[in-house]
């Protein structure tokens, strides 16, 4: 019990040096717009995901300044060329990148680059290849939103498949339906925050404050019951928010809404370890769950809903939200129950790690509202 109890809480010490800059999804942004043999756009990489691929900071002093990201820019050409490629009907498109500029996001900075393809013919049908950092971080995505007169559709590159072929005048629903769940299984697994405030929340669901202790449920029926109400609650919110901010029925500022999401990991850790609400975390799922919905619309506003396929593309993209997150529940909490009555849970494994998730969401609250992005 002790060394699976460990094992638990080692990756959560093991991570805080390194998430605290990779709490956010590793994802390239591409805008373009086909007309004839012309495609034009923009493509935006994170300035830290420059630096993995060409080594921005020449003096390793963990900052990247405008004049070392300039004199990165011929090598991150360069990288582009090599591994962003366009074909219309199979015969090569020749692209161009104009100057670099900075564009700021809650994350942090990314390099923005304009681009402009000369295809040899009309593009009927437009084959992407996209390998950026393929090699170095496998969790890398580009996120495209393609145009073509009063056609929009979207496509996640990268990963295992490296090549994307889109019919130009015409967007499937079907396509558009996987894209979207896919996005969104892959933005609650690969979203740090959203998961560890989903943690925090499941780590006590196997226990009852009694007398001032925490002592292990009896049976497996409390503990079902506990996780169902958290999970509901938690689900309810953030798809209420998450669709009126992607309809832009409501909006808030993205650091006001990240700010608050890293709030809400500290406050609902360090509640497992002063506890103040021990029958009630549903409601505190449900009402931070609202911010939650937010960050998870961010990455809609990024890629837009296309047209004719909105309501598809929506509700596509928050059932894969909720299937990525009942796979997470669905693996931690067997481990928690079957740890539920070693005293190395109540003792170790619940402070400690919410102590771990407390610290490591206070760095990222102290980054999103005080600190300058970098």
């Amino acid at each position: 019990m002790r060394a699976l109890a460990a094992a638990l809480l080692l990756p959560l010490l093991w991570l805080m040096p390194t998430a605290a800059q990779a709490h956010i999804a590793s994802n390239g942004f591409l805008v373009m717009q086909v007309q004839g043999q012309s495609v034009s756009g923009s493509i935006e990489l994170a300035v830290r995901d420059v630096e993995l691929a060409v080594g921005a900071d020449a003096n390793h002093d963990g900052r990247i300044t405008w004049g070392e990201l300039r004199a990165a820019e011929p090598r991150l050409r360069q990288y582009l060329a090599r591994n962003l490629s366009l074909a219309a009907q199979g015969a090569a498109c020749a692209i161009d990148f104009g100057p670099m500029q900075i564009n700021q996001r809650v994350d942090g900075n990314y390099a923005w680059l304009r681009l402009h393809a000369h295809c040899p013919t009309d593009v009927q049908r437009l084959v992407l290849g996209y390998s950026v950092l393929r090699d170095i971080d496998p969790s890398h995505r580009g996120l495209l939103t393609l145009s073509a007169g009063t056609v929009t559709q979207t496509a996640v590159l990268g990963g295992s498949d490296a090549t994307t072929i889109l019919a130009i005048d015409r967007a499937s629903r079907w396509r558009t339906l996987v894209e979207y769940l896919q996005v969104g299984i892959w933005h609650i697994w690969s979203g740090i925050d959203h998961l560890l405030f989903l943690l925090s929340l499941l780590l006590p669901a196997v226990l009852l404050r009694r007398h001032g202790h925490w002592e292990p449920v009896e049976r497996v029926r409390p503990a079902f019951i506990s996780v169902l109400k958290v999970v509901t609650a938690f689900t309810l919110a953030h798809s209420i928010t998450l669709t009126l901010a992607a309809l832009e029925l409501v909006r808030l500022p993205s650091r006001l809404t990240e700010s608050v999401i890293a709030a809400s990991i500290v406050i609902a850790a360090l509640n497992n370890i002063f506890p103040l609400v021990t029958e009630s975390r549903a409601r505190i799922a449900f009402a931070f769950g609202l911010l939650h919905g937010f960050g998870f619309a961010s990455v809609l506003t990024e890629m837009g809903l296309p047209s004719g396929a909105r309501l598809l593309a929506l509700v596509a993209f928050n059932l894969g939200i909720e299937a990525g997150q009942l796979a997470v529940v669905l693996a931690v909490m067997p481990v928690i129950y079957a740890l539920r009555s070693a005293q190395v849970y109540r003792r170790a494994l619940l402070p400690w790690g919410s102590a771990a998730i407390a610290g490591l969401a206070l760095v990222w609250l102290l980054q999103r509202a005080l600190l300058s992005s970098g």
